[in-house]
């Protein structure tokens, strides 16, 4: 019969304090911005599935009746270009910035943000994946919009391309400022007021054709984060598009989407660790 020494058993305790590391266990690291924004827009994208074609049907018929309601009032020329272009970035209007600031809304007063506080991602990942997501349902809408518009006002489709730019900056701006919303409303109720007001803002500001508003109801639409979408998307219906005109409204668009999405980043930040 052998004699084995205490401190060499397995189970002992004195192995284990042995073994036990001298600090703090260490936590896995946080994930990456990219895997982590690309699981939270699958995610994201998956639940939003089930409503994705009554979304489709109100933002695309929505816009598609107010270009018929119009089509009495305007004939051609520059008020239908900015009528189409309006009617287009409305769809998106009305499902980034809407819909995203009761979404927001509602898991601030549910309590789901405590969900995503939990998980290793960083909070600008949750934004943008659910902004991300939220604008894809838009592209269908916006190019049977535009497609309609161009048809109902006789209008050329050689330039509907610049839609692959104008709905994704478009949709970071008003994503952005519609996550904003519904993240600082500190009730559900308010951030769907908030949001229903905004897409108001760019239904009226933006299918209306600047020319027939007064000077000050312009300088408010030049505050509004669609109005350079649907600058950009009314300037390539001419003959010869200015591209330089096209692009600054572009830039525009790319700067207020940045400056929108690191506000709605910070307001997920203050509403999540409350």
């Amino acid at each position: 019969m052998s004699v084995v020494p205490a401190e060499v058993l397995p189970g002992s305790a004195l192995a284990v304090e042995e073994a036990a590391p001298s600090g703090a266990a260490e936590l896995a690291p946080r994930a990456r911005l990219w895997p982590s924004l690309c699981a939270i827009y699958r995610a994201q994208l998956s639940r939003a599935r089930v409503a994705r074609i009554p979304l489709l049907f109100v933002a695309t018929f929505q816009s598609i009746g107010i270009m018929i309601l119009m089509r009495g009032v305007v004939d051609g020329g520059g008020e239908a270009e900015s009528v189409v272009a309006g009617s287009s970035v409305l769809v998106v209007a009305f499902v980034a910035l809407n819909l995203l600031a009761q979404y927001f809304g509602q898991l601030r007063a549910s309590g789901g943000l405590d969900h995503y506080a939990t998980l290793p991602v960083p909070p600008a990942a949750v934004v943008l994946g659910a902004a991300g997501a939220y604008a894809s349902f838009t592209v269908p809408g916006t190019v049977v919009t535009a497609v309609f518009g161009c048809v109902l006002f006789g209008l050329p489709l050689t330039h509907l391309w610049v839609l692959v730019a104008v709905i994704p900056l478009a949709g970071a701006a008003l994503a952005g400022l519609g996550a904003a919303l519904g993240l600082l409303a500190p009730r559900p109720e308010l951030a769907t007021l908030l949001g229903q007001l905004g897409m108001s803002a760019a239904l009226l500001l933006g299918v209306l054709p600047a020319d027939r508003m007064p000077e000050a109801v312009r300088f408010t639409r030049d505050l509004l984060p669609s109005t350079y979408g649907v600058e950009a998307f009314a300037r390539t219906f001419g003959p010869h598009p200015d591209w330089a005109f096209v692009l600054g409204d572009l830039a525009v668009c790319a700067a207020v989407g940045v400056i929108s999405l690191a506000v709605a980043t910070w307001a997920y930040r203050r509403a999540a660790v409350r």
